[in-house]
């Protein structure tokens, strides 16, 4: 028997939740044909895989790379992570279905100038991934605010009953096309006002199909409580399940009440399948938002329109620099990007480590001077929290990864390596593995991932690109509601 690509004597962490085995993995055909002992087999391309862990490719399941899979369909900052599947279209915003009539708004800025949202339909959308065939797998939500943006005109005030209904055709023509589900960002100012019973209407949508709701909450500051009630909510009329985005305690006031939120996460999970993503880092990345301007903490920033030199440069001192107080420069940077070491590292690691809570980057990969979660925040999980912190095992950091974010996002025949799924693989040295990355140079390279297959082809090894791009679109597969677990 001859297989594509034969790794021998890996030390297989599967992505279900349990440690480790000694096997060899032989794949064929952009799948995993056979796991065992194959000593007697031959490979076209064999890989002596001692020392090293072999996983599922990783799932990135809060990502902003819409269109940059389109522009800049190599993916290096994610492949270099062992990231072979991006979830778009989070927070309220995505590149489709959209029809813009003139700058985008924020927060539907982050994801590229007016000429990147060229996607009237969703279906252009998936059609344009396609094309691009880009490096890693990329499945999409529809946002909120996108769908705001092409039926009102004022985002500061909730939809009429006509907008609703434009609306909520959008999502079921996307929804039919194979979208995962709704996201909504509605702390941004351009959703803020949209009431619940807005919400409530569009996610109706989501019922039939067994599609998901995802929810970057109203508030993720000190009325938190009270907006993860409302996310629930909506995902109880709809009979959706819900995802909360990038579970935080935010600012200085919030610090230490990581427990309340998880006993809400964990009650809400009794009777209704939900779950959360998080970042591994305290501080968070976002546009510039003068709600969010406080002395309490450093703020970094990232890019600004008008005065691009100052990306990069904490906000104090900006304020300084220009003998104003630090509203009045930030009023004058905008519109811009920030970075916000707003959040304490005891919270971030309770939420992390917690079992509903998956992983993911939330990168913004239009920042020139981009958050280093962006590049390294599936290595620091391995390398940081798992191996030097011993926050939890390497095979619950694979699982937070993979399985588990294969599962709840409906991703059949992925995250988990088994005979017949496809070959999403990461092979890395438990030893080496680190994220790289940091404030001061946020773009680099993690250390210790030494190969990635995307639908069984070898994309990234020996610390490279190699040119390869064997990425799919994924459309939704079946009811999600049944990759949740209640508990």
């Amino acid at each position: 028997m001859k297989y594509h690509t034969l790794i021998r004597q890996a030390l297989i962490i599967d992505g279900s939740n349990t440690p480790g085995y000694i096997a060899d993995v032989g794949l064929r055909e952009g799948r995993i044909e056979t796991i065992g002992d194959l000593s007697a087999a031959q490979g076209e391309h064999e890989i002596e895989a001692s020392g090293r862990v072999l996983a599922p490719g990783f799932i990135d399941v809060h990502t902003h790379d819409d269109t940059v899979v389109i522009r800049q369909p190599q993916m290096l900052p994610k492949l270099s992570q062992g990231v072979t599947t991006v979830i778009v279209g989070n927070c309220g915003i995505s590149a489709a279905p959209v029809s813009l009539r003139g700058d985008p708004p924020d927060p539907m800025n982050l994801l590229g100038k007016a000429e990147a949202f060229a996607y009237p339909r969703f279906l252009d959308y998936r059609a344009a991934v396609e094309n691009a065939q880009p490096a890693l797998n990329v499945a999409a939500l529809i946002g909120h605010t996108a769908l705001r943006s092409n039926h009102m005109d004022d985002l500061h005030r909730t939809a009429t009953a006509t907008e609703i209904a434009a609306m909520r055709e959008q999502l079921q023509e996307s929804l039919e096309a194979g979208a995962l589900g709704l996201s909504t960002g509605l702390a941004y100012a351009s959703a803020f006002n949209a009431d619940t019973d807005e919400v409530l209407q569009l996610s109706e949508e989501l019922t039939a199909f067994g599609a998901l709701y995802t929810t970057h909450l109203r508030s993720e500051f000190e009325p938190v409580l009270e907006a993860m009630d409302e996310a629930f909510l909506i995902g109880r009329h709809a009979r959706a399940p819900v995802i909360i985005s990038h579970l935080k305690c935010a600012g200085a006031g919030n610090w230490g009440r990581s427990p309340q939120l998880l006993a809400s996460l964990e009650q809400a999970a009794k009777n209704h399948p939900v779950g959360c993503d998080c970042y591994p880092y305290a501080a968070s990345s976002s546009t510039l938002d003068l709600k969010q301007v406080t002395d309490a903490f450093r703020i970094t920033i990232t890019w600004s329109t008008p005065h691009p030199q100052m990306g990069g440069r904490d906000l104090q001192d900006i304020a300084a620099e220009w003998g104003v107080s630090l509203m009045d420069a930030a009023r004058r940077l905008q519109p811009a990007g920030a970075v916000y070491y707003g959040m304490d590292e005891a919270d971030v690691q309770r939420i992390l480590a917690h079992p509903l809570s998956m992983v993911g980057s939330d990168g913004l990969p239009e920042d020139p001077f981009p958050h280093p979660r962006l590049w390294g925040a599936f290595p620091r999980v391995l390398g940081h929290f798992s191996r030097d912190l011993g926050l939890f095992p390497l095979h619950t950091a694979v699982y937070k990864m993979t399985g588990l974010s294969a599962a709840r996002f409906g991703l059949a025949g992925r995250g988990e390596i088994r005979e017949g799924h496809w070959a999403d693989l990461v092979l890395f040295d438990p030893l080496r593995v680190r994220d790289v990355a940091d404030f001061k140079d946020p773009q680099r390279a993690a250390e210790g991932i030494e190969g990635v297959w995307v639908n069984g082809v070898l994309s990234y090894c020996d610390a490279r690109a190699n040119g390869q791009r064997a990425g799919r679109f994924l459309a939704r597969s079946g009811d999600l509601r049944t990759g949740f677990v209640l508990q």
